[in-house]
């Protein structure tokens, strides 16, 4: 009888809670304030929808504003704003007007960039549940997910997925796939009947739970929990409360950003105080020398420079099927030591394959993989004709009518409709009779249930002979067996099984019986007696055919990767063995590692490679163990259970096709192919932007330095300074958009893959790379003042003296280019590598010619048009600055080598 009460009493929205199992399902239906077999009414589903909101998770996104104010968090674009300020103030303001162009143009390339990747996220992010079917007012109707409430009575059928969480009150062979919550590949069979206190989540047998997929049969379930409150919003709640890390690559930027910031500023400082100190300058004059010193120091085109090289990193990587949400992503692979994954789906193809069958008359091999019904049965390395072979062809037969699951090609592919392990012996059966299997007609069944473990079926065959085919548990078949023939020896037969199981399989036991023509139902005491043994099947997931591939790459280059599945330990290993995972396999199960603190965890987490049993917390509590040994970690997976350890991860990695929204959302990368393969282009793409963006930074250093300093030389020198504010921008300027960006055409170098990850925490310039910026600063500078002076002396006028100055500091760049480009010598057969570098110099000498020579650029700039003969100095300049920089290359042999040591 339906409750008189109406929502207006039907107290808060209750969480999900371990009480829902362990209750009656008509108690739970009178808590609820609900009929199991009306539902609710119309009127009281609108009023609970009103009054706790939708099912649906509460989805945090990032305003647009926010995403760009972000940009500016870096500490020398602070110096920059205070420089726009202070030039503004002195009425200064094209200097001010340029300062500010630059702050602008680095925060929206770095927005756009963000926002482009966050609008492929959106793009292929899946809706896992657009309708339910509910009884309300005593029809069945079809409503809006989004608008299922707590009371609900929800009809679910093969084909569905779980709209909330359900507690079951009535099960018709009602199986659910749980794996997106619990790693478990097989589909769980589901009843009404109340289960003692304290059952965990994965057996709990009368609960339906948000995102799982029903795969078999029908039932029905009350809406115990909706939206946050179930099992998906709960580990969503906890993805939340989970800190991301920085990246590498940002903490390494982040870092020399500051401190060059700080040491430029505190230059300035000390310049200022001395200049005021000997009154070389009036006050306003100083002021504007310092804010040119330290413009022209400060590396501007830093944060712009590595947006565009990561940009161009993650637009290459979206080609290649993988999506970064942030710039820094895509580098941060390229740092990674560890690589934790999810097996199933990931590392395999999670698609259930016989490739070994025994009978009486010996081991038959099947070839081909994968749901696809291609492939041989061979018997000693020859194709068979399956006439030959009576008990092999009554095992696939019997195997293929034993069934509760469909397979069909959909849209060029291949998929099944029910358990992995049916859809194995349904390919097998078509492979066997090249997809013509003589249609038999089920007359009788006993579905697959865990408590008795097999599959039994009374068929009838096309001549009119019935048969019970059976599948099952190897225990449980040879059992039957050794009833119905005294000669059937079981300690042979659980040999072979326990030889199939330790090479990773999972192995299938096939029986039958012959009965009267006249039988036409089928119970347990039918296969008590007089079943006749066929033989056993051993079945595995597997592997990804690139992927075994991939791991040599991944070993090549010094990653290791970390199998973790909800496979039995020995099961586990096996495959691992059979993947490559690594040369010696060491297993550990979740049981194990809860028993241990995190202290303990951390000291032995590295003798690990294959983790069995896993909870979504083993896999937090394993990816922050990694990283307590300092160590950058990635982690793949798809389900809601990955989501806590994704986010915590040095880089999150998610599937976009089986992946669940919550694992994307988690992930800092989404592999649109599911192909851990791609993880290998994704690392190599890694290192090269690592590398060029280092190389951008060396490169960017010294010369920006040099700028800077032939300012404090002059102001220490009590002269007339060189350059004047808007001619340093201008050099800045025009090398944000032109010599620099040379360094994003670079490919890979030679042997990339072969070298070890970085050591994480070590400096982002070493010894060598500190004294060559140090000493090319001076030379730069150097060249600059001593042909400035010399000019003057020449009796030529300042202005011109000038503009060949602003030319010494660019030829400086272009033949500086050269040397950074390549650890080779600059002209060896590298220089061709990269033709971009060749038009974007063109471009350069252009935009100099204009500054030369246009008039309205030399009022502007301060500028003046030189001789013919005044080029020759920034040429023998630029060429000075070559030879020195490649001598340092014969001296210190290492000084650009990519390869980093162990």
């Amino acid at each position: 009888m339906r409750s008189k009460s109406t929502s207006d009493d039907y107290g808060a929205q209750p969480r999900y809670n371990n009480d829902f199992y362990n209750v009656e399902a008509e108690k739970v239906a009178q808590d609820l304030r609900t009929d199991s077999e009306l539902g609710l009414t119309e009127r009281e589903a609108e009023d609970r929808l009103k009054k706790h909101g939708p099912n649906a998770l509460i989805e945090k996104k990032q305003s647009n504003l926010m995403r760009f104010l972000r940009q500016f968090n870096n500490s020398i674009i602070y110096i920059l704003i205070l420089a726009a300020i202070a030039t503004f103030a002195l009425k200064e303001y094209s200097d001010s007007i340029v300062i500010g162009m630059v702050v602008i143009i680095n925060a929206l390339i770095g927005y756009f960039q963000e926002v482009k990747a966050s609008d492929a996220i959106d793009k292929i992010k899946q809706m896992l549940q657009v309708e339910a079917t509910v009884i309300r007012d005593g029809r069945r109707v079809d409503v809006p997910a989004e608008d299922l409430v707590v009371g609900d009575v929800v009809f679910l059928e093969a084909g569905d997925n779980v709209p909330a969480d359900l507690r079951i009150i009535d099960a018709d062979n009602l199986k659910i796939q749980e794996s997106v919550l619990t790693g478990e590949a097989d589909s769980v069979l589901k009843n009404a009947e109340v289960l003692p206190d304290k059952t965990t989540l994965g057996d709990q047998t009368n609960m339906a739970f948000a995102s799982t997929a029903v795969t078999n049969g029908s039932g029905l379930g009350i809406v115990a929990a909706t939206g946050v409150h179930t099992q998906l919003g709960q580990i969503s709640s906890s993805v939340d409360e989970v800190k991301s890390k920085t990246t590498p690559l940002m903490r390494e930027i982040n870092g020399l950003g500051k401190y060059i910031s700080y040491g430029i500023v505190i230059v300035a400082m000390l310049v200022g105080i001395y200049g005021f100190a000997i009154q070389i300058y009036s006050l306003p004059v100083l002021v504007i020398a310092l804010i040119t010193m330290i413009v022209g120091s400060l590396p501007e085109g830093l944060p712009a420079s590595t947006s565009v090289v990561l940009a161009m990193g993650v637009s290459k990587m979206t080609k290649q099927n993988a999506i970064m949400k942030s710039l820094p992503s895509v580098e941060t692979l390229g740092a990674v030591n560890v690589i934790a994954t999810d097996k199933t789906g990931t590392l395999t193809k999670n698609e259930m394959t016989i490739d070994e069958v025994i009978t009486k008359d010996g081991t038959y091999e099947i070839t081909g993989t994968g749901y696809q019904p291609l492939g041989n049965i061979l018997f000693n390395g020859q194709k068979i004709d399956l006439a030959e072979h009576e008990s092999l062809r009554r095992l696939i037969i019997t195997g293929h009518e034993a069934n509760d699951t469909t397979l069909a090609k959909e849209d060029g592919v291949w998929t099944i409709n029910g358990e992995p392990t049916d859809g194995a012996f349904l390919t097998l059966a078509n492979k066997a009779f090249h997809q013509k299997v003589p249609e038999w007609t089920e007359i009788d069944k006993i579905p697959f249930d865990s408590d008795y473990r097999y599959i039994a079926e009374l068929s009838q065959k096309p001549n009119g002979d019935r048969r019970i085919l059976v599948k099952g548990s190897p225990d449980k078949i040879f059992e039957m067996a050794a009833v119905g023939d005294p000669t059937f020896d079981e300690k042979y037969w659980y040999n072979k099984v326990s030889e199939i199981a330790q090479e990773g399989h999972r192995v299938v036991a096939v029986a039958y019986k012959q009965v009267e023509a006249t039988k036409d139902t089928i119970d347990h005491a039918d296969l008590t007696t007089g079943m006749q043994f066929l033989g056993i099947a051993g079945l595995i997931d597997p592997p990804r055919e690139e992927t075994i591939q991939a791991l040599k790459e991944m070993q090549s280059a010094g990653v290791k990767v970390k199998m973790i599945t909800g496979d039995h330990p020995e099961t586990a290993a096996a495959i691992a063995k059979k993947l490559g995972l690594d040369d010696q396999i060491a297993a550990i199960t979740g049981a194990e590692i809860n028993e241990m603190d995190d202290e303990q965890l951390k000291n032995i987490i590295q003798d690990y490679n294959v983790f069995a049993r896993t909870t979504p917390n083993d896999k937090l509590r394993i990816v922050k163990a990694y990283q307590a040994n300092g160590l950058v970690t990635a982690m793949t997976g798809d389900g809601v259970n990955d989501a806590p350890a994704l986010k915590r991860a040095d880089i999150g990695v998610a599937m976009g096709i089986k992946g669940t929204d919550v694992a994307k959302e988690s992930a800092d990368m989404v592999l649109t192919d599911d192909n851990f393969a791609t993880l290998t282009k994704a690392i190599k793409e890694g290192r090269r932007v690592y590398d060029n963006i280092k190389k951008t930074i060396r490169f960017l250093l010294p010369t920006s330095f040099a700028e800077g300093l032939i300012v404090l030389l002059s102001i220490l020198a009590q002269q007339d300074l060189p350059l004047v504010p808007t001619q340093l921008l201008w050099i800045n300027m025009v090398s944000a958009i032109t010599i620099q960006f040379a360094f994003l055409f670079e490919p890979a170098e030679e042997g990339i893959m072969k070298r070890k990850p970085r050591p994480s925490g070590k400096s982002f310039l070493n010894k060598a790379d500190v004294i060559q910026i140090i000493y090319v600063s001076i030379l730069i500078a150097g060249l600059g003042i001593v042909g400035f002076d010399w000019l003057v002396g020449q009796g030529v006028s300042e202005v011109v003296a000038s503009t060949v100055t602003v030319n010494i500091i660019v030829f400086g760049k272009i033949f500086y280019l050269f040397n950074i480009r390549t650890p080779k010598p600059a002209f060896s057969k590298d220089i061709l590598r990269n033709l971009h570098a060749f038009w974007i110099i063109a471009l350069l000498l252009v935009l100099q010619f204009g500054l030369t020579y246009v008039p309205f650029m030399q009022s502007i700039f301060s500028t003046g048009s030189m001789s013919w003969m005044q080029w020759l100095i920034p040429i023998v300049a630029g060429i000075i600055v070559l030879i020195v920089t490649e001598v340092d290359k014969y001296f210190h042999p290492a000084h650009f080598k990519q390869v980093h040591p162990e």
